[in-house]
């Protein structure tokens, strides 16, 4: 019998196997759920319309800044959203306003996330002391409105493409690390953290390399989340003068210089521009809401 156990070798080099092909079969699986989810379907479409927009306005449509004699017409065959009140054609300032509005939405975003996730990595895995201070000061954050704090902010150091990106990405940066927390706190405990511990690696290295991985399905969605109300924020921040400025297309832009004009019967320059930041949120919130539903099965 000891000549069988001895052929028979080792089990533990195929450990290391099992894994990868554990997590790939995983990803497999999420993303054949995903497909089959009817709202990230057509999230994607949703999305994706508005990405192929900003990618090809500059070649396939008329210009977004050229002026003309017709001013505030409506939508006709020659201009399908009709003209805004400098003459300009409103079809092709919606379609031109995707581009600054996805540059800026996921750049804060994504500042956001990475300052929210590394600062909920630390929060969750140091406890005691650190949490408590780092807890206090997200607290205070988070009690205000994100447009009240993003509206300060902006007013205080000025408006500009830049500053917008910069304060969404502090604003959300404490709603983000939250949730990030959250998912440490029931990584932390577990063997692989206690083994990496054992193996006498530093706190850094158990965060980022061992924990984050396996909080990332959460991060996704939050950042999904977040997109979408990064859009509607820079849109009333720029609605307000204090975002994107002219003569940039921007879809909060264009209604904050036409919606005057409503009082007067003219709503094309006003419904196009808002209808495309509705369609873009709600695009994003379909995907979010599918990547939520996946995740948590």
């Amino acid at each position: 019998m000891s000549d069988v156990i001895s052929s028979a070798g080792p089990p533990t080099p195929l450990t290391p196997a099992v894994q990868p092909n554990a997590r790939a079969t995983a990803r497999r699986e999420t993303l054949r759920a995903l497909l089959r989810s009817k709202s990230f379907i057509i999230g994607v479409i949703i999305v994706g319309f508005w990405i192929l927009c900003a990618i090809g306005q500059a070649r396939l449509f008329q210009d977004p800044y050229a002026t003309s004699l017709d001013v505030l017409k409506p939508p006709s065959s020659e201009h399908w959203f009709g003209t805004d009140r400098l003459g300009r054609d409103v079809f092709a300032r919606v379609i031109a306003g995707a581009r600054d509005i996805l540059i800026v939405a996921p750049a804060a975003t994504i500042l956001g996330t990475v300052l929210g996730t590394a600062l909920g990595l630390v929060m969750g895995y140091m406890r005691g002391l650190v949490d408590d201070i780092l807890g206090r000061i997200v607290d205070a954050v988070l009690a205000l409105p994100v447009i009240i704090v993003a509206l300060l902010a902006v007013t205080a150091v000025g408006p500009s493409t830049t500053t917008a990106i910069i304060v969404i990405g502090l604003v959300f940066t404490p709603l983000i690390a939250r949730t990030v927390r959250a998912a440490v706190l029931g990584e932390r405990e577990l063997e692989y953290v206690s083994a990496a511990k054992l193996r006498g690696e530093r706190a850094p290295y158990i965060m980022f390399v061992e924990i984050l991985p396996n909080v990332l399905q959460p991060v996704i969605v939050e950042f999904t989340v977040r997109l979408g109300y990064a859009i509607f924020t820079i849109a009333t921040l720029s609605f307000l003068g204090l975002g994107i400025q002219p003569p940039s297309p921007d879809w909060g832009l264009q209604v904050s210089e036409e919606y005057t004009y409503l009082s007067a019967g003219d709503w094309w320059p006003t419904l196009f521009p808002a209808l495309a930041i509705a369609t873009l949120v709600i695009g994003i919130n379909l995907i979010a809401d599918a990547l939520a539903g996946v995740f948590d099965r």
